[in-house]
């Protein structure tokens, strides 16, 4: 519901004609069927009007009009998000607003470390950008050819390189952004010091359009590693991975990009329904982590992965191992990894769980949901993911011949169950993916009060009429 308790109305024909004359005519059109649907099949949107402004001055029209109007506005990104924050079925027929078209470079500071663009581009264009002038933007998502920078921003997305560089938030200096009344905040800056009162960017950054549309963004850059290394190396348990991980760190400090730790069942999976890839060793092991460095000029990668596994040989941390020789070598390894998400798809979960523990802990979170879903029944568990910053996707799946469908009545249990134990580690039931609809429900079961109160207060501060992505993050908001 809106903050103010006063309905919402739809984006129909009469709506339409109040927006005659506020912006091109090509904007706006009737909502496409592709608009409506996001990647796990959960929820199908509503069709109102979609619009496909070409400047911020029209996302500013739009946004001014809908909160006159009383219309909710969905901001529409890839599309690629996994708990249903693109999408609202539950309210009237929304204004859906994405920023496709609004994808140029605005500007380019190489001595700075600066990329200025608009929020429409695609992740792999801004990594393209900042190539075209010998810079890294190391955000790295599956998705990346879909996802649109500023749906990334919008959700504070990780992905595999946050070990080194951070989440999204870290790789943002400035926003410019369309508030819920229709104004523009200005904040487009390339500063690294900026103490001027409260950072607005890091209230959007994280806030999936309930306080208004990231139109543009300053981001920061990194110089390009000299050469880059991968390798696959065995472990006997989660707790060798972090042994292993610390002893990486204290080798080549802030030149491990990446971390991972997957599991013998992941394999499994990918050999059972693909897609197809090469396994990297001959004998799946029960556990296994991927390691990416990047290394500056004078370093060789494959000499220092091999220094790293005979270390790692020595403390009883490994006994085997698969150093990449090639950049194709490289991508086949990540392929394995990328490819894992696609198998699980295929495989059908019961309950798949993003979620974050301290480092010290994954190994009893692990211990411990693994015996704890074994009470709850006979099914399998593929546990893997970014193991360097303490995000896992632990997901329970059925047993061979068995489906999600044969499970549906343990289903609430399962993720409760996982929540809990999540919960009473200190750990986030939402560690990439945000909260979009999805996890509302777990956000007040385990947000501290005091936080959630701050987040009404400021989404009825921001946003009094209660337009922008209903539904999503805060319930009633």
């Amino acid at each position: 519901m809106p903050t103010n308790d006063m309905p919402l109305n739809p984006a129909d024909a009469d709506f339409a004609a109040q927006l005659d004359g506020a912006v091109g005519k090509d904007v706006l059109s009737s909502a496409e069927p592709r608009y409506l649907e996001e990647p796990r099949g959960r929820w199908a949107g509503q069709a109102g009007l979609l619009a496909k402004p070409r400047s911020t001055g029209d996302v500013a029209a739009l946004i001014k009009a809908a909160n006159d109007a009383r219309v909710p506005v969905i901001p529409y990104g890839g599309g690629t998000g996994l708990v249903g924050g693109q999408v609202a079925e539950d309210v009237p027929a929304p204004l859906i607003l994405s920023l496709e078209r609004m994808n140029a470079v605005r500007g380019v500071f190489p001595e700075e470390n600066v990329l200025l663009v608009e929020a429409g581009a695609t992740l792999a264009q801004v990594q393209d950008a900042a190539a075209d002038v010998d810079r890294l933007f190391p955000l790295s998502l599956a998705s990346e050819g879909t996802a649109r920078i500023g749906g990334v921003l919008s959700t504070n997305a990780g992905g595999v390189n946050v070990l080194r560089y951070g989440n999204a938030r870290e790789l943002c200096l400035g926003l410019e952004a369309v508030l819920p009344d229709g104004t523009i905040w200005h904040g487009l800056k390339r500063l690294r010091k900026d103490n001027t009162g409260y950072d607005l960017k890091h209230l959007l950054m994280g806030a999936e359009g309930t306080l208004g549309v990231i139109t543009a963004a300053s981001l920061r850059l990194s110089p390009v590693p000299a050469a880059c290394g991968t390798a696959f190396f065995t472990v006997e348990t989660p707790e060798a991975a972090l042994s292993l991980l610390a002893l990486a760190r204290e080798q080549l400090g802030e030149g491990v990009s990446a971390f991972e730790i997957i599991h013998r069942q992941g394999l499994d999976f990918l050999a059972d329904v693909g897609p197809e890839v090469s396994a990297p060793f001959a004998e799946t092991p029960e556990w296994m982590v991927l390691i990416d460095i990047g290394l500056p000029l004078g370093l060789d990668p494959p000499e220092a992965l091999e220094t790293l596994f005979e270390a790692a040989v020595e403390a009883g941390l490994s006994d085997d191992g698969v150093i990449a020789q090639s950049e194709a070598q490289r991508q086949a390894f990540w392929s394995v990894r990328e490819s894992i998400p696609e198998a699980n798809r295929r495989i059908g979960s019961v309950s798949s769980h993003d979620i974050s523990v301290p480092l010290s802990t994954i190994p009893e979170f692990i211990i411990r949901g693994n015996r704890a879903i074994a009470d709850l029944g006979e099914f399998r568990i593929n546990c893997f993911g970014h193991v360097g910053d303490g995000n896992l996707h632990y997901n329970v799946f059925p047993q061979p011949g068995r489906s999600r469908a044969d499970h549906i009545n343990v289903r609430d249990e399962i993720k409760r169950t996982v929540h809990d134990l999540v919960h009473e580690l200190g750990g986030s039931v939402s560690a990439e993916h945000g909260i979009g609809r999805l996890k509302v429900g777990d956000l007040e079961r385990y947000g501290d009060p005091t936080k959630l109160a701050a987040m009404r207060a400021i989404k009825a501060a921001l946003d009094p009429n209660g337009i922008m992505n209903p539904g999503a993050v805060i319930s009633g908001a």
